[in-house]
């Protein structure tokens, strides 16, 4: 792969499902969106011949599984590349192989094999005279870090740098090659609520943190850890080595104790990241090395197992309809205004016009916010997206598959929310106004089955 000058993105494409569309239509889905990048996480022959001829890059991986096999034996990476590869290339654009991934936090303790592993792939793709054109390497977890508070102070976990992260630095630098490194500001966020900002893990206008060792300062989480890998890779003297974001992304939906995971939120993160990717330079530490990075994930994942977020990182639904709408490409981003990024501070009178959606009687006493139907779709929309997001409404039963998901409506589902955020924040004055895309009721809305709360 050649890493141009400006930054790239590009998608995983997993497929621990039962409900995914065929691999075919996979790649017309692609194609539709632009995206002219792929990783996969295995060399399925139905998905590489599907991408044959489509012009789309893609990255293979050899699974964590048959590490130990290939560090033992150049005869199975032989026959590995053999299989795998030689069949596809070059009419399938291979470019990059992924031997193992997340190594280091393989409960299986495959550490030890990693490095012959990649040592044997490479000298079987000489065999073939391709490994200068199809690079091998291998995804690590932000866990291999030791420290990664300030960005300047990365460093790799001790017990890893002699016996693996060093010999694979090298042969990634020998081998023209770039570490892969799998960076979720997600994580941090939902552990450090206290003191990281939504804003600042959102890529959204913030103060920014400084860097205390070298004044650089950080705008995104997400910068600030892949400077940590780079810092990590500077200390020990890989200072010109390039690296690849192979996974990052946000999930839509998640547990009770995951918090941030909406459908705003991940638009934000993962909208907001494909603008700084694709029209800005590197990080506050390599300024002049753009990013490239794969977002994770393509489809939501329903036989992936763990939280409930694990499920819903994905940017479709199986069914190939958007979670949720974001440019992934220059020409999208062209046509594409970025949400609102603070919700709107102007007190406008409430709108004076009919609730949206059937009204029951209730306690006088009692009051709902609802969406003004005559504010236009991109002002409800920028509101709805405010209310889930960092205004912290409610917004799982008006995801797909809960209670009040029907009507699928921008008027229901802009009521629930902006009901949830008026509620939360005890009815205050000025909480059901989103500059005048709400007001409020006195009858309980009535949006097919759904219960509009009247305190949380």
């Amino acid at each position: 792969m050649t890493l141009g000058d400006s930054g790239t993105i590009g998608i995983n494409y997993g497929r621990v499902a039962n409900n995914l569309p065929s691999p075919p239509q996979v790649v017309q889905l692609l194609k539709a969106q632009g995206l002219t990048k792929v990783k996969l996480y295995d060399t399925d022959s139905t998905v590489l011949s599907a991408l044959s001829g489509s012009g789309i890059s893609v990255t293979v991986a050899l699974p964590n599984e048959q590490l130990s096999s290939a560090a033992g034996s150049l005869s199975f990476t032989d026959k590995w590349v053999q299989t795998n590869i030689i069949p596809y290339y070059p009419k399938t654009l291979i470019d990059a192989i992924a031997v193992g991934n997340e190594v280091f936090v393989d409960p299986k303790n495959t550490t030890t094999f990693l490095v012959p592993a990649m040592k044997n792939v490479y000298a079987s793709l000489s065999k073939y005279d391709v490994a200068s054109k199809i690079k091998v390497c291998s995804p690590v977890a932000l866990s291999a870090l030791q420290s990664s508070y300030p960005s300047s102070s990365g460093s790799f976990k001790s017990e890893l740098i002699e016996p693996v992260v060093k010999p694979m630095l090298s042969f990634l630098k020998q081998t023209d090659s770039y570490l892969m490194v799998n960076a979720y500001p997600f994580f941090a966020y939902i552990a450090n609520t206290d003191t990281i900002s939504l804003d600042y893990a959102m890529f959204r206008d913030n103060k920014g943190v400084t860097d205390p060792k070298n004044g650089l300062v950080y705008k995104s989480l997400f910068e600030a850890q892949v400077d940590a890998v780079f810092a990590a890779m500077n200390a020990l003297g890989f200072k010109d080595l390039k690296m690849v974001i192979s996974e990052t992304g946000w999930p839509s939906s998640g547990d009770e104790n995951e918090v941030g995971s909406t459908p705003a939120n991940a638009a934000a993160y993962n909208g907001n990241l494909v603008r700084r990717v694709l029209t800005g330079k590197g990080t506050p530490l390599r300024p002049n090395q753009p990013l490239n990075v794969y977002l994770f994930a393509l489809f939501n994942e329903n036989q992936k197992t763990g939280p409930t977020s694990e499920r819903n990182y994905g940017l479709f639904y199986p069914n190939e309809k958007k979670v949720y709408d974001i440019p992934l490409t220059l020409e999208g981003l062209k046509n594409h205004q970025p949400a609102m990024k603070n919700g709107s501070k102007n007190q406008v009178p409430a709108a004076a016009a009919p609730p949206s959606g059937e009204v029951s009687a209730s306690k006088a006493a009692q009051t709902w916010c609802v969406a003004n139907g005559d504010a236009g779709k991109k002002k409800l929309q920028d509101a709805l997206d405010y209310a889930c997001g960092e205004g912290g409404a409610d917004c799982r039963p008006i995801q797909e598959g809960a209670n009040c998901y029907n009507p699928n409506s921008l008027d229901a589902h802009a009521s629930y929310a902006f009901n949830s955020y008026y509620q939360k924040n005890a009815r205050k004055s000025g909480s059901c106004d989103f500059g005048g895309a709400a007001y409020l009721v006195t009858q309980s809305p009535k949006f097919g089955n759904c219960v509009f709360p009247t305190g949380y």
